[in-house]
């Protein structure tokens, strides 16, 4: 399976479309909005850059894309009119993996200008935006061309699905009944995947750039505890039932696995350390709650429309659809609320010298 093909969010404007399915990640980004102003306000303040690149790393469609970038630069104009300082120019790069809906954000780009310039209420001198496609697991960007990094909720994403594990049977991620081999296999790859990545994006930056990251991690030193595995274990639970009805070939289900893996935050921080071309200004571990956004309808919704590509294309279309009706009600029915939190790793981190 070709991830850079398959792995992507629903597209569009539908009911089943990640545009209309983000809140939880709306939410985060809220969450995180006061480390990302402190970081963008450091970084400008030290370098006054007449014009500044920004990127926003797994950006997908719908009304999150551009949050992060007009916060950003909401933050950057206030300060030139504090400082009586000239706006800089904005060179914006949209990334995400080439099946991503860029269309649909490309046909918003017009009314994204026009409401940060009403909000703003300022003349800004210039605002190109770009889309990048391609894997942030390897390089997107020229030698020292970016300033500002964003990334949300992406990072959990692996490259690929590890090799050898093909023996973790009735499961798609990690579980108690995972073998040791497929555990290691799993973090291995995070390791391999994560290195890449800072230092792909330590080439990118210009000395003194931010780069910031908020990804799902947990709380658990067991890497298949349910604060983060558990909506896979219920996923698997109802592919499983489709087998024993021969909805589904048992060689199928079992050569399916997720290409996540939530990190431990002193995992990623050895591996920020590891690498080594970052200072760690901030390692910050918040929680939100399924259950303060919505319910477990709109929990499977979530779900479907961050995990629907990728399962239709190892099982089909038709088998998907049943996958998610069964689902819906699974995860309503068995996800108490006390179970339903989710852990975010923060990161803020700056380019060494």
């Amino acid at each position: 399976m070709d991830l850079t093909q398959v792995l992507h969010m629903n597209g569009g404007v539908g009911e089943e479309s990640y545009a209309n399915n983000s809140v939880l990640q709306r939410k985060v980004i809220s969450l995180t909005k006061p480390l990302r102003d402190e970081a963008i306000t450091n970084l400008y303040r030290n370098s006054l850059p007449k014009s500044l690149a920004i990127a926003d790393l797994g950006c997908s469609c719908g009304p999150n894309t551009f949050l992060v970038i007009s916060e950003t630069m909401k933050v950057v104009e206030k300060l030139c009119q504090e400082m009586n300082h000239k706006s800089p120019e904005y060179k914006i790069f949209l990334n995400d993996l080439p099946g991503n809906d860029f269309n649909t954000i490309f046909q918003s780009l017009d009314t994204f200008k026009e409401n940060l310039r009403n909000e703003i209420k300022t003349e800004m001198d210039h605002c190109y935006i770009f889309g990048a496609p391609g894997s942030f697991y390897s390089r997107l960007f020229p030698d020292k061309s970016m300033h500002f990094v964003h990334s949300s909720y992406s990072l959990q994403f692996l490259s690929k699905v590890p090799n050898g594990v093909e023996n973790n049977k009735g499961n798609i991620y990690l579980s108690s009944t995972s073998p040791s081999n497929v555990i290691k296999a799993y973090y291995e790859q995070y390791k391999i995947d994560f290195s890449h990545f800072l230092k792909c994006r330590a080439q990118e930056l210009v000395e003194g750039g931010r780069l910031f990251v908020t990804l799902i991690g947990r709380q658990s030193e067991e890497p298949w505890s349910k604060d983060c595995c558990y909506i896979w274990e219920l996923m698997a639970t109802d592919l499983n039932d489709m087998v024993s009805k021969g909805i589904i070939k048992e060689e199928k289900f079992n050569s399916f696995n997720v290409p996540v893996y939530y990190p431990y935050p002193s995992e990623v921080k050895s591996e920020i350390l590891n690498e080594g071309s970052f200072d760690m200004d901030q390692l910050d571990v918040s929680q939100v709650n399924f259950y303060e956004l919505d319910n477990g309808f709109d929990t499977a919704q979530c779900t479907r429309a961050i995990a629907e590509p990728l399962l239709v294309s190892h099982f089909g279309e038709s088998v998907t659809k049943e996958l998610f009706n069964r689902f819906q009600k699974n995860v309503s029915d068995h996800m108490p609320k006390e179970q339903a939190k989710i852990t975010n790793i923060t990161m803020v981190l700056t380019r060494k010298p």
